[in-house]
């Protein structure tokens, strides 16, 4: 007998990604029988090895943000011979869509987006002038008539050490003896997202006194933030940025202490590693796409002009971030490992 399949569009962003593994975890344990695939960019599709729930991760091969129409055709035509009884479509645009639609799926389940009137059969809504968590907008992708909802799975990322002990062995470094602290300087919405480099540094080299290695992680999009950090702490990093995959992060992550970080990608994974965190939020909140992990704690000013959701501060000041100082995220760190 065929083995009944399942496809997910995925995310474009490694967070919503990794808070996707949520929603694998909830469709698995109500079919387990029911094979999972996933398709996802290349920027995310990697994590889904590390998600025992996946069977198998198909690349999108389009550049985000790119209509790319040929591509998505032919990846969708191409799923067809799977013979897919259900399709969810985690991004609400009508592209993401398109693929789920040419796959034949019988019932393609998603938020309605932007015009997306057949492509999607199985339309969810939101709450009126509720603004839900993305975890919890994913999950409402799960119900249905009948079952009980499920509270939200906590993210959990498988790791491997061996691999990263290999990155670590090409980067020539080690993780062995003193603590280790991971600083995650970037993200790639933009500055409202980026605790001040001085901070950093100052905590670089408040941690590096004490005996800790301090580690910089990154994508290459970080190095001029990862440049300001070091030369206002030099010698106190082994700076990472730029030279490692998304899985050689996670798995130098796993080998964290700690982990600072913004509110970004690496946050997310880190939190879905169980490593303690601190993260940073200036123009994003909290409330909507908070790290899912009781061993991680949000500072969050909270201010009058936030949250802003901008990408640049309108104002100039960046408030946000700059009254949070290295005293604050040393508190933070020192309750998280406290309680460890």
């Amino acid at each position: 007998m065929t083995r009944e399949r399942a496809l997910v569009i995925g995310p474009a962003w490694v967070g919503d990604m990794v808070i996707a593994h949520s929603l694998f975890q909830v469709l698995k344990a109500r079919t387990p029988e029911c094979a999972l695939d996933v398709v996802a960019p290349a920027a995310t599709a990697p994590l889904a090895q590390r998600m025992p729930e996946i069977d198998e991760a198909i690349t999108l091969p389009v550049a985000h943000g790119r209509l790319a129409l040929l591509p998505r055709i032919s990846l969708g035509l191409h799923l067809r011979e799977r013979h897919y009884e259900r399709a969810y479509v985690l991004p609400r645009s009508w592209k993401a869509a398109l693929p789920a639609w040419l796959s034949g799926a019988k019932r393609r389940t998603g938020f309605l987006g932007e015009a997306r009137f057949g492509l999607i059969n199985d339309v969810r809504s939101e709450p009126r002038g509720v603004k839900l968590r993305t975890v919890d907008r994913f999950l409402r992708l799960a119900e249905e008539p009948g079952v009980p909802k499920r509270e939200a799975p906590v993210p959990h990322l498988l790791r491997d050490l061996d691999h990263g002990r290999r990155t670590l062995s090409r980067l020539g470094a080690s993780a062995d003896g003193a603590p280790i602290l991971v600083l995650c300087p970037g993200a790639e919405y933009g500055p409202a997202k980026r605790w001040p480099a001085r901070h950093f540094a100052t905590l670089a080299r408040r941690y590096h006194a004490r005996g800790w290695q301090v580690w910089l992680l990154g994508s290459a999009r970080d190095r001029a933030i990862a440049d300001a950090i070091r030369a206002d702490a030099p010698d106190r990093c082994l700076d990472f940025i730029g030279h490692t995959t998304l899985l050689e992060a996670l798995d130098l992550l796993a080998f964290a202490r700690a982990v600072v970080t913004n509110d970004s990608g690496l946050m997310h994974v880190a939190a879905a590693l169980g490593v303690p965190v601190v993260a940073v939020f200036g123009s994003s909140d909290p409330r909507h796409t908070p790290p899912l992990s009781a061993r991680a704690e949000v500072l969050w000013r909270h201010l009058d002009c936030s949250p802003c959701f901008a990408r640049t501060c309108r104002f100039g000041h960046l408030r946000c971030l700059e009254e949070i100082t290295p005293g604050h995220v040393e508190e933070a760190l020192e309750r998280l490992l406290t309680a460890d």
